[in-house]
This record gives C-alpha cells, structure tokens and sequence, in this order.
C-alpha cells in the first residue's frame, strides 16, 4: 500500500512518538502494581499522581476529582448510571440530546427499561440545542443534565458554558461528553460549571483503553465497577499504568500545542470546505458553518451512497468516515444527521473528514480533486441523479 492520506482523526488519532516513549519504560522496567508497598510499586503510584495533577491542570480541576477509566464509553456509563443511582430518592428525570454518542443514548435507554424518564432534546439545523428547550423540559424531579460538548460527526460545539449555567441555576447536576473536545478546544470546568466530564486518551495522540470522568467534589457518586480500593475506592482494577502514563503526555502535548494547532487546522478546514462547497455542486456542510470544532468537515452528497464513497477513497489511500466509527457497519443513516433535520437519501451521502496538524495543503488538495472525480462517477451511476437532472433540463 502506497501513502495513506488519514482524514479520520474522530475515530482515533495516531499515538505521539513522544508519548510511547514515555509509557515504553512501564511495560518492562517501572511494571509494580502501584498499590504494593515495594519501592517499584509505589512510584508507579506516584507516577500515576503527576498525570492526574496534568489532566486536572488542563481542565482546571482538582487532581482528586480525575477518575481514569478504560475509555469515554466506561465515563459516559458511569456518570448517568451511577448518577440515576445515588439520587434515585431525589428524582427520576434525566435531560441529554438526540445527537448524543451512543454511550449516552444506550445508558439512557438503559436507565429508561429501570424506570427512569429521559428527554431527549432535538437540535437545530446545525445541531445546536436550543437553550429555549432546556429550560422548558426541566421539572422539579430532574436530576441530571448531560449535553455533549462538541459532536463527533458534524463537529458542532454545543453552548457548554450556557447550560451549565442553567443547570447550577437549577440545582441540577451537568455532565459533559467532552471526548471530541478535550484536547481540542480550552475547556475549565469551573467556568462552564461543569459537575461531570468525560474523556479519552485515544482522541488526542494518546493510547487506546484509558480514559477519566472528571467528578467535582460533593457529588454522592458511587462506584461503578467494584473490587479494590484504587481510584480512591470509587473505580475498582489495577491501574493500567502506560495508559496513565501516555494519557499524560498526550494531554500535556495537546495542551502545549492547542493554540497553533487550533489555528493551524482550522485554516485548513476551511479551505477544505470553501473547496468542496464551490467546487461540487448538490452538497451541502453538516454541522454549524462557525462554532465547530477545528478538525471538523462533515458533508453530504446529493444523490451517491457514503459507503460507495468511502470503498473508492480507501483506493486511493484516503481514509475517511460516514459518521461515528463506533456505528460503523450499520445499514442506518446517522441518527446525527436525521435530527438536524435530512432526509434519508441524504444522510446516507455523508463524508466526515477530521485533519490532524500533520495533514498538508497539498494533500487536502489531492484529496478534493480525487473527490469531485469520484462523486460525478458515483453520480453517474445513480438513476436518482439521472431523473433530477432531466427534471432541471
């Protein structure tokens, strides 16, 4: 196989050189288990504390209040199950949105079949939840509020710091799926009072399997997986220490680099979509055109199949999505982009492209000449196509 051309940076990112070197030493040399008392132990456990106090610093939290976890998933099913559980007596109604990860969406239907009620909140044509809606749907046996801070297929950055606001003025707990956004855009938890976090290393140059959930001092959240006193008895298992380890320096470089790779990528974006909107016509950019994240182009187009697209761009070395990787395989069009409002026959048209700082103009530019090549093939082929345009003739 000749260059690939990796443009699917919301599925996984290429783990940092620098942050396998630095998890290298825990596989073979610094392997204690960090609860023994023994000396290779025990630094293992102090080792574990600097990347907490990292993470925390990055979010602007307390080192106490970051929880590793075996990914975003685990954070996600943790902060609404155990939440739904420890103020069950207080009341039984969850708040989150339609176009939530399915960690969320599975969680909620989960705690629906136990007897709780959850509102799922629709989006505007960009994917915005209307703060409007929030408001309105919040009752006296609310318990829980749980909006995405950016979501992975359209890239749209939800209005965090509002409705944290709204929930602090309610009384209500906020939670926060931040795996799309940590990382990528500043984010302090104080600011846009957030009670609980979710995020994962793998989203940021960092090692698959291990992620946190940030949980603010006071909240009565119980454990989630029982068995030993790690996690200060709230997250029971040996501690994947590389992971910490590499989640660490994977943060402190996204940290380090956030501002010129933030800007960097989103000149970037933007010429990629100014591109494609100019040069293909029928198609449409998912996701809010300003407020999205700076990786972020999703599109849809008229009349072809994603699928078709995708096979024909991994020819070419060019590797992209159709929406969550966790989804993959389905025959079903993205929920995401049904609840923005497309019908179906569109949504299955879709194209999500997430750059990296390493991604060149040029290489976006081979990437766009290739597509608009691709899509009059496609086109082509469609009896959809053909009808429309004898329609327009």
């Amino acid at each position: 196989m000749g260059k690939i051309i990796y443009l699917d940076n919301a599925a996984t990112t290429k783990t940092a050189p620098e942050v396998v070197e630095a998890m290298l030493p825990y596989f073979t040399e610094n392997y204690g288990n960090p609860s023994s008392i023994y000396q290779i132990g025990a630094s293992n456990k102090e080792a574990i504390s600097k990347q907490r106090d990292i993470i925390a610093g990055a979010l602007g939290a307390k080192s106490n209040e970051i929880y590793f976890t075996a990914g975003g998933s685990e954070a996600d099913n943790w902060a609404l199950k155990a939440t739904a559980e420890a103020l069950s007596k207080k009341g039984n109604h969850i708040i989150t949105t339609a176009i939530e990860h399915h960690a969320i969406l599975h969680s909620a239907q989960y705690l629906e079949s136990r007897g709780f009620e959850i509102t799922y909140l629709p989006v505007d044509e960009n994917g915005v939840v209307r703060l409007e809606d929030l408001k309105a749907a919040i009752r006296p046996t609310t318990i829980l509020i749980s909006v995405m801070f950016a979501n992975n297929e359209i890239g749209t950055i939800e209005p965090i710091k509002e409705i944290g606001k709204i929930a602090k003025e309610n009384k209500i707990y906020f939670h926060t799926d931040a795996v799309q956004a940590f990382g990528q855009v500043p984010i302090n938890v104080d600011e846009y009072n957030i009670d609980m976090l979710s995020a994962s290393a793998h989203k940021l140059n960092g090692p698959k399997g291990i992620g946190f959930l940030y949980i603010r001092t006071g909240l009565p959240i119980r454990s989630f997986i029982h068995g030993g006193a790690q996690e200060r008895k709230r997250r029971a298992g040996t501690e994947n220490v590389p992971g910490i380890i590499g989640f660490g320096a994977a943060v402190k470089r996204a940290t380090d680099t956030l501002s010129t790779r933030s800007e960097y990528e989103t000149k970037l974006r933007d010429y990629l979509i100014d591109r494609v909107l100019k040069e293909i016509p029928y198609t449409r950019l998912n996701g809010h055109p300003t407020d999205r994240l700076p990786n972020n182009a999703n599109f849809s187009f008229r009349f072809i199949e994603g699928e078709s697209l995708l096979i024909k761009l991994d020819m070419l070395g060019i590797c992209g999505s159709s929406g969550s990787a966790c989804t993959s395989g389905s025959l079903d069009p993205s929920h995401v982009l049904l609840a923005i409002g497309l019908p179906h026959e569109i949504a299955h048209g879709s194209l999500r492209l997430t750059l990296n700082e390493e991604i060149t103009k040029e290489e976006i530019d081979f990437v766009i000449d290739n597509l608009k090549e691709i899509v009059t093939q496609l086109r082509e082929m469609s009896p959809l196509y053909e009808d429309f345009i004898k329609k327009q003739g």
